[in-house]
This record gives C-alpha cells, sequence and structure tokens, in this order.
C-alpha cells in the first residue's frame, strides 16, 4: 500500500489505515516504536504487544495453511536409501 506523506507544523506526517491499525493494536494516543532499517525503511509498530490480536493474526495464518504431509518423513526416507 503507498500512503502519503502530509506537513504537520515543522514536522511530516503518515496517516495509517484504520484496518492497519486495528490489526497492529495501535490507536489514538497509543505509542509506537519507530525505527530505521538497513534498507533504508521505517518500521513502526505497536510499542504495546498486544497477544489477542497477534493470537487472531496467527489464527488466521493457520487456516491458510492445511496441514499435509510431514516433510520430515520425506527427509527421512532420503536419509535411509
Amino acid at each position: 500500500m503507498n500512503l502519503n506523506i502530509a506537513r504537520w507544523g515543522n514536522s511530516l506526517a503518515l496517516r495509517i489505515p484504520a484496518d492497519y491499525a486495528r490489526r497492529a493494536g495501535i490507536k489514538k494516543g497509543s505509542k509506537v516504536e519507530v525505527r530505521l532499517t538497513t534498507d533504508g525503511g521505517i518500521a513502526i509498530r505497536s510499542a504495546r504487544w498486544n497477544r489477542r490480536v497477534f493470537a487472531q493474526e496467527l489464527a488466521r495464518a493457520r487456516g491458510a495453511m492445511p496441514m499435509g504431509t510431514s516433510v520430515m518423513d520425506e527427509v527421512r526416507r532420503g536419509a535411509r536409501c
């Protein structure tokens, strides 16, 4: 998603879409951590980790990846040959 940067006094501002803010567990007045990444990017995350939101995201991710045949069984069979 591409977002536009706006001027806010002498600083710059970024509007975070409501869905992203909800999924990140942030709202008006929340504290966030901001850091520069090694590739020149900016990473923003909630300063307070929200276990409930994380569990919901994990459950959605698990649902998208159904369990199949164990890869380890294939590896073990290959090691026996």
